[in-house]
C-alpha cells in the first residue's frame, strides 16, 4: 500500500483506533454522526468559553459566565447543598453546589479555580451557582479549568464535555500532524497569509484568542468552498469535452408554435429562449439553469426547448418530483404539441405494467418525441432511442445523483434545470460555478398581485364569508393543511377541516386531496377541480408546485407558521394564475413561534419571490434550498454561504485562475486527491479522471 493510500486508510479509522474508545462511546460518538478518525478532527466546537484571565470578587458581572481564583474561608453543607464563602484579596463571593458531595472535598484555606454562571439573589455578594471548579494545591500551581480559551462540543448525555474534549485532543496530538497534509497551493497560501491546514484544524479545537479562532475558520471556510469551486470545474471541464447530440434543424414548428400562442410572451422569456437556441446550437452539452418566480411561465419556454430538439429528429425527457405534476406537464404539453403532430408519452411508478410496455417500446423505437415522467424515467429498463434533452422540472427537490442517473440514458445531453424557487446568488456561485442562468422576472400580462393576509382562528367567520362569495362568482378555493390525519400536534388535518367545512358549507362541492390517496383517485379529484366541478379543494402541499387552475382565486393555508417561506411562496403561486383578484389567507395557529410569525410577516409584506428566497436561505440553509445536502454538495462543516460571500467570491476566483492555467491539475496532485475524497463521489468525479 501506497503512503497515500496508507493516509486515507488511516483517516478513515474507526475510533476504536483511539485508547477509551470501545462500543459504547462509539456508539455515543454515533449520534453526533462521528464515526472516523477524520470526523473527529472535523467535529468543531459549536461555540467556545474565554476563561484566559480569572477576575478579582469585586469585578464578577451578575448574568455572565465568569472564572476566578480564590480561597475557600467557609463551608457549610444544608439541605443537599454545599455552600462556600470564597475570598481574594479585593473581595468576597458565594459559591452554592445544589449537591451535599461537593462538602467532602473541600476544606477551608484551599485555593481554588472557579468557572460558572454567576448571579445576584437576594445577598450583597455575588453568587456562584454550581460551577466547575478545581483544587490547587499551591499558590504555584497552574490550573487547568481556567487560563485558556475552551471548545464546547455538540454534545449527547454519555458524552461529556470533559471526554469530548480528551478524544480530540488525543486524535489530533497522535494523528493530525501525519494526516492533515496541506494541499492547497503555495501561493495561494503565501499571497493571503493562510494558516496552514494542520494549524487551522488545531486552532479551531484550541485558539489561542480570537484572532487566532478567526484565521482559522476562514481558512477552514476558504478549503470548502475552493474545493468545491475547483471540483465543479473538474466536473464541468469532462462533461464540455462531450460533443452534444444535437445539430439546430430550421426553427419553423417553433416559430409557428411561438406565432399562434394566443398571448405574447414576455421579455424574459423571449430572451431565455433565445439562450437555450444558443446553447442547443454549440458543440458542447448546455446546462443551464431556468429560474423564475411562480406563474411566471418557465413551462411555455421548456416547451419551445422541447419544440427544437425535436424538430431535429432528438428525444426530450421532462423529469417533474410528483406523480401530480407530471400529470399536469402531460396536460399541458399534449393541448400544446398535439397540432405540431408530436408524440408525447407519459412514464410513472403507478403506470400499469401492460401500459409500461407500449410506453417503453415507443420511447425505445424513437415514436415518443417526447417523455415525461417521475423518477420512473430513469429506472431500469427505460432505452432512449436518442435522448438529447434532459429537463427537469423544480430540481432543487432531486440530488446530484438522481439528476445523474438520468443524464446517463442519454449521450452527452443537453440538460435544462428548472426551478420556481429562486436560487440566491450566493448559492448559484457555489453549488453551480459557472452554470449558465436564465431568469424570468416578469409575469405574464393580466395577472394581478395576490393579496395576502395574515388572520388569527378567531377570524374564520369572516374568512368563510370571503369563501363563499368568490365561489358565488364562480370561482375556486384551496384549503391546504400541514398534516392528513388528527395527531397529538397542535395541527389542523385535512380529514378535520373537511368534517368542519361540510357542516358550515353543506352546499358546496367539496373534495380532499393528498399524498395517501390511490393515483387513480388523486388523478380523478385533480381533473374535477381544474375543470371545475368542485368548489372548494383541502389538500396538503400535494398542490404545492405545477398545480394550474385559473379558476382558482383564494388559497387558504392552515397553521401557516408551520411552513417554509419558499414553501408558503410556492402555495400563494397556486392562485392568481388567471385575471380575476385572487388572496391568499395566512391562518395562524395558537402555539406559533415568533419564527413562524416572522415568516408570516414577510410574506405578507412581499411577493417578490427572489427578496423571499434569500430570508429563506438564512433561516434554512443550502442543503435544504437546493436539494443537494443529503449528497454531500453542501455539507459545509464551517463555511456560512449567507456569511461568507467575500470568502466565496475570493475562492471561486482563485480556483477558475488555478484551473484556467492547469485545467487538470497535473501541478497540484495533492489538491486533485482532496478534491475526489471529499466531493467526488456527489459531483460525479472518478478518481481516475
Amino acid at each position: 500500500m501506497t503512503a497515500a493510500n496508507n493516509s486515507r486508510a488511516l483517516f478513515n479509522s474507526p475510533l476504536n483506533i483511539l485508547a477509551g474508545i470501545g462500543p459504547k462511546t462509539a456508539k455515543a460518538f454515533a449520534k453526533l454522526n462521528v464515526f472516523t478518525l477524520e470526523d473527529l478532527f472535523f467535529l468543531f466546537p459549536r461555540r467556545y468559553e474565554d476563561r484566559r484571565f480569572p477576575k478579582p470578587l469585586d469585578s464578577l458581572t451578575p448574568g455572565n459566565n465568569e472564572c476566578a481564583l480564590a480561597a475557600v474561608s467557609e463551608i457549610e453543607i444544608r439541605n443537599g447543598r454545599t455552600e462556600a464563602l470564597i475570598t481574594d484579596s479585593t473581595g468576597e463571593a458565594k459559591v452554592v453546589w445544589f449537591t451535599d458531595k461537593i462538602g467532602e472535598f473541600l476544606r477551608e484555606g484551599m485555593r481554588i479555580a472557579l468557572y460558572g454562571p454567576v448571579n445576584k439573589f437576594y445577598s450583597v455578594l455575588p453568587q456562584f451557582s454550581h460551577p466547575q471548579f478545581e483544587i490547587l494545591k499551591s499558590y504555584r500551581q497552574e490550573p487547568k479549568l481556567i487560563g485558556k480559551i475552551f471548545p464546547v462540543y455538540p454534545a449527547t448525555a454519555e458524552l461529556s464535555q470533559n471526554a469530548i474534549r480528551k478524544f480530540v485532543d488525543t486524535a489530533l496530538k497522535n494523528y493530525a500532524e501525519k494526516l492533515l497534509k496541506e494541499f492547497l497551493p503555495e501561493n495561494i497560501l503565501n499571497r493571503f497569509g493562510m494558516l496552514s491546514f494542520y494549524e487551522a484544524v488545531l486552532k479551531m479545537h484550541n485558539p489561542d484568542d480570537p484572532k487566532t479562532f478567526i484565521r482559522a475558520r476562514n481558512r477552514l471556510a476558504f478549503d470548502e468552498l475552493f474545493l468545491l469551486q475547483a471540483g465543479i470545474n473538474l466536473s464541468r471541464r469532462a462533461w464540455r469535452e462531450n460533443t452534444s447530440s444535437i445539430k439546430l434543424s430550421a426553427l419553423e414548428k417553433l416559430n409557428s408554435f411561438i406565432k399562434n400562442l394566443p398571448f405574447k410572451l414576455t421579455h424574459s422569456q423571449l430572451k431565455s429562449i433565445k439562450e437555450i437556441i444558443s446553447d442547443l446550437s454549440s458543440d458542447f452539452p448546455m446546462n443551464r439553469l431556468l429560474q423564475g418566480d411562480v406563474g411566471s411561465g418557465k413551462t411555455l419556454v421548456a416547451i419551445a426547448a422541447m419544440i427544437v430538439a425535436s424538430d431535429s429528429g432528438a428525444q426530450s425527457a421532462f423529469m417533474a418530483p410528483t406523480e401530480i405534476l407530471a400529470q399536469q406537464h402531460y396536460i399541458t404539453l399534449k393541448k400544446n404539441l398535439d397540432p405540431l403532430g408530436l408524440k408525447i408519452s407519459l412514464l410513472t411508478g403507478s403506470v400499469k405494467q401492460k401500459d409500461r410496455r407500449k410506453i417503453l417500446e415507443e420511447i425505445s423505437s424513437g415514436e415518443s418525441n417526447i417523455i415525461i415522467g417521475t423518477h420512473a424515467i430513469f429506472s431500469e429498463g427505460v432505452e432512449f432511442n436518442n435522448l438529447a434533452l434532459v429537463i427537469i422540472d423544480e430540481q432543487h427537490r432531486f440530488g446530484v445523483l438522481q439528476r445523474n442517473e438520468l443524464i446517463s440514458k442519454g449521450r452527452s445531453p443537453h440538460v435544462l434545470a428548472m426551478t420556481a424557487t429562486p436560487i440566491p446568488r450566493t448559492l448559484i456561485l457555489s453549488i453551480y460555478g459557472d452554470l449558465e442562468v436564465s431568469t424570468l422576472r416578469e409575469l405574464p400580462a393580466g395577472r394581478k398581485k395576490i393579496k395576502t393576509a395574515s388572520l388569527r382562528p378567531t377570524q374564520t367567520r369572516a374568512l368563510i364569508k370571503k369563501i363563499l362569495e368568490e365561489i358565488k362568482k364562480g370561482h375556486q378555493v384551496y384549503w391546504v393543511c400541514p398534516l392528513i390525519e388528527e395527531s397529538e400536534r397542535e395541527l389542523h388535518s385535512v380529514n378535520e377541516i373537511y368534517s368542519r367545512l361540510k357542516n358550515l358549507m353543506p352546499d358546496l362541492k367539496i373534495e380532499v386531496l393528498h399524498g395517501q390517496l390511490p393515483i387513480e383517485e388523486k388523478s380523478s379529484v385533480m381533473q374535477n377541480f381544474s375543470e371545475g366541478r368542485v368548489d372548494l379543494l383541502i389538500c396538503t402541499t400535494v398542490i404545492e408546485v405545477g398545480v394550474d387552475v385559473p379558476n382558482a382565486t383564494v388559497i387558504v393555508i392552515q397553521d401557516a407558521g408551520q411552513f417554509g417561506l419558499a414553501q408558503l411562496h410556492q402555495l400563494r403561486g397556486r392562485v392568481g394564475r388567471g385575471s380575476a383578484q385572487s388572496f391568499c389567507i395566512l391562518l395562524e395557529n395558537a402555539s406559533m413561534t415568533p419564527e413562524g410569525q416572522a415568516r408570516l410577516s414577510s410574506m405578507v409584506n412581499s411577493s417578490d419571490g427572489f427578496e423571499l428566497a434569500e430570508m429563506d436561505l438564512i433561516q434554512r440553509g443550502p442543503g435544504e434550498v437546493c436539494g443537494t445536502h443529503q449528497h454531500g454538495v453542501t455539507d459545509f462543516r464551517v463555511a456560512d454561504l449567507v456569511k461568507d460571500e467575500k470568502i466565496l467570491e475570493l475562492a471561486r476566483s482563485e480556483a477558475n485562475n488555478l484551473m484556467t492555467a492547469d485545467p487538470d491539475l497535473k501541478s497540484q496532485p495533492l489538491l486533485k486527491k482532496e478534491i475526489i475524497r471529499r466531493l467526488g463521489h456527489a459531483l460525479d468525479i472518478a478518481a481516475t479522471s
